[in-house]
Order: structure tokens, then C-alpha cells, then sequence
């Protein structure tokens, strides 16, 4: 079957490099050879005895020095896997703590800790993957497009990031740091991190936890050995327990968006959830 394609086609394909060839199309194999003129037989001029200034010497630039960005009061490093002294904070004091924590190497990628206080109790707490950038910018978990469809499936359960009690819900990312460069969060990074997320469980004192996403889940199925690092979909369906709270793996909503086919399975999930809910409210 021959291959058609207009111009503009044509133009597309060659702004990305790619060279089709058509019939009647003449590629150029080497550029065309130029011939250079023989340079002409330089001719010497008499000396001349006038004084010639010399060149003015040239500054050297000096080296410019990167302005570094502000950033929350540091403490002072500690090593990874150092225990945090955590357990009588209260949600400001938390939060400040985070803000200024350099407890692992994340905090290397931070702008904003997304550790925000929420005071009161909320059923519902729903755990998310390390901060992306929009996070980050706004110290906040589940934020623009994906934060909306959140809302919106909590929406759908009769709970909300600003309600209270059993219509309330309180989302977090797994770390509370963007990490620098890309970086994968590594397992003791992980588990440094936790000790946030146990202090924000302690407060929050929900009756289920939804996980979404891969590192989410590698924290709070951690006491399941190696079916933390299972693929999502053969964890889906079984309630699981972190310190004696129930635990559902679900799709992360960045990923709902990319793939709408899933939201039929992330609102079973989220129906498994309300069951075990009101379940443990009885």
C-alpha cells in the first residue's frame, strides 16, 4: 500500500528528524563540495615604525555564585533510621517539626513539608505517594487535577477534606518532602518518614486508611513482608491492618485520570472501604 502524505505532513516529519522516502523524492547524501579559491600570494608591506598601542588587558569575570533558595529553619541532620521524638506533639508543633526536618535525604527537594494540621477526628485518612511538584509549590497532598477527583470520590463516600468525625477525611503524602532530582524514596527513607504518618494516625484516630500508590503501599502493608510489593491489582479487595486499622489499596487518582477505565474499580474499592467503616463504628 503506498504511503500518502501531504505537505505539511511532509514538514512535520522532517522537523522530527525522520526521513521518509517517496518516489520522485531525491535525498542529498553529501552536502555539495565547494571549491575553494587558491589564496592569492600575501603581499608584505615595508616596516612601519609607528608606535602600536598595545591592548588594553582584559578583565576576568568574576565567578558567579548561585543564590540559594530560601528554605524552613533547619535542625540539624541526624542520621537515617535516628528515632524522632514525635509522640506528645501536637498538629502545629508537628507540622513546624516537618517543615524543618533534615531527618533523611528528601528533605535535600523540599520547598514545603505537605504535613498541614487538621484538628478534629476524621474516619477517613487517605495516604498518597511522595509530593510532585504541584504539591510541593502548595505544602499540600493531593492538590489540582487529582485533588479534585479526590474530592470528588470522597464526595461520593459522604466525606471531605473539611468535614469532621465520620464525614471527615484527612490526606497526606507517605513522605512529607519532595524528593531532590527525581530520587526514589529508598525503603529507610521510607521508613524515617513514618514516624510523621504515625504521629498524623494518632491524631487523626481514623476508622479506615485508603492507600494510593506504590510507596504508600510499601509503608503501610510493610508488616506484610513481601506482599508490600505485589502489583496494585492483586491487592485490591483485602482489607489489610496497619497498627490495628483497617488498610485498602486503591489506584492513586493522577493515575485515574490517565486511565478512566479503572474508576469503575477504584469505587469498589472505595465501597469496600464505607463497608469496613461503618462496620467499625458499630
Amino acid at each position: 500500500m503506498a504511503l500518502t502524505l501531504d505537505e505539511r505532513q511532509r514538514a512535520m516529519l522532517l522537523e522530527m528528524g525522520v526521513r521518509v522516502w517517496l518516489p520522485g523524492t531525491v535525498f542529498e547524501t553529501e552536502p555539495p563540495s565547494v571549491a575553494v579559491p587558491a589564496a592569492a600570494p600575501a603581499t608584505v608591506s615595508p616596516p612601519v615604525h609607528a608606535a602600536v598601542p598595545s591592548p588594553a588587558p582584559q578583565a576576568t569575570p568574576a565567578p558567579v555564585r548561585a543564590v540559594p533558595v530560601a528554605r524552613a529553619p533547619a535542625v540539624a541532620a541526624r542520621a537515617v533510621g535516628t528515632p524522632l521524638d514525635l509522640g506528645a506533639l501536637d498538629w502545629e508543633a508537628l507540622a513546624d517539626t516537618a517543615a524543618s526536618c533534615q531527618a533523611c535525604g528528601l528533605c535535600a527537594g523540599r520547598k514545603h513539608a505537605t504535613l498541614q494540621p487538621a484538628p478534629g477526628q476524621r474516619d477517613w485518612l487517605v495516604v498518597g505517594d511522595p509530593p510532585e511538584e504541584d504539591e510541593d509549590r502548595t505544602a499540600q497532598a493531593f492538590v489540582e487535577s487529582p485533588g479534585l477527583l479526590l474530592d470528588n470520590m470522597l464526595k461520593a463516600v459522604g466525606a471531605s477534606r473539611t468535614g469532621e468525625g465520620a464525614a471527615g477525611a484527612y490526606a497526606t503524602n507517605v513522605v512529607k518532602c519532595r524528593p531532590p532530582h527525581g530520587q526514589i524514596p529508598q525503603a529507610a527513607d521510607l521508613a524515617q518518614c513514618a514516624q510523621y504518618l504515625q504521629r498524623e494516625i494518632a491524631l487523626v484516630q481514623p476508622k479506615v486508611i485508603l492507600v494510593m500508590g506504590r510507596f504508600a503501599i510499601q509503608t503501610l502493608l510493610a508488616e506484610h513482608g513481601a506482599l508490600a510489593t505485589q502489583p496494585l491489582g492483586k491487592l485490591r479487595g483485602t482489607v489489610y491492618q496497619y497498627q490495628g486499622i483497617p488498610v485498602i489499596v486503591s489506584y492513586h487518582p493522577k493515575l485515574l485520570l490517565r486511565n478512566s477505565a479503572d474508576k469503575a474499580k477504584a469505587w469498589a474499592d472505595l465501597c469496600l472501604a464505607m463497608d469496613v467503616r461503618e462496620a467499625s463504628v458499630k
